[in-house]
């Protein structure tokens, strides 16, 4: 019997590799695998994403699903990843009470247009947006 578990390779499709490139790597900061063409390999806690240029299709729009990335603080990313010029769609809010966390998140697009994400799950009660003085 199979068992299915554990993602070996996501892939996003851009438009433009090179400014993938820079976006996912020096904007925010996930290690670069290996390049061959126009695919890129990048590191993302063990879980490698692939992402591939599409520069021959005039009409190319963004299709890949939501990559959610997870972290610690979202009162300290979201104004980091602004300073670096990621463009946010929203602000960090409240998305699920859950019994025993509170799930926030904040949505952004990479140069192609891809639909990102940064989620916190926060102590039960904790608001992380706005942050406290």
């Amino acid at each position: 019997m199979t068992f299915l578990n554990q993602i070996g390779q996501i892939g996003v499709s851009v438009n433009d590799t090179d400014a993938a490139e820079a976006f996912y790597c020096n904007t925010l900061g996930l290690r670069k695998l290996f390049r061959y063409g126009a695919l890129l390999f990048i590191d993302c806690a063990g879980v490698r994403v692939m992402i591939e240029g599409n520069t021959t299709d005039a009409e190319f729009k963004p299709s890949s699903s939501c990559l959610y990335f997870r972290s610690p603080d979202l009162a300290l990313a979201y104004p980091d990843l602004q300073s670096k010029g990621v463009m946010f769609t929203d602000e960090p809010h409240l998305i699920a009470p859950m019994p025993d966390h509170d799930l926030w998140m904040v949505f952004f697009k990479d140069p192609a247009g891809n639909l990102l994400a940064l989620m916190q799950e926060a102590p039960k009660g904790h608001t992380v947006w706005p942050p406290t003085a």
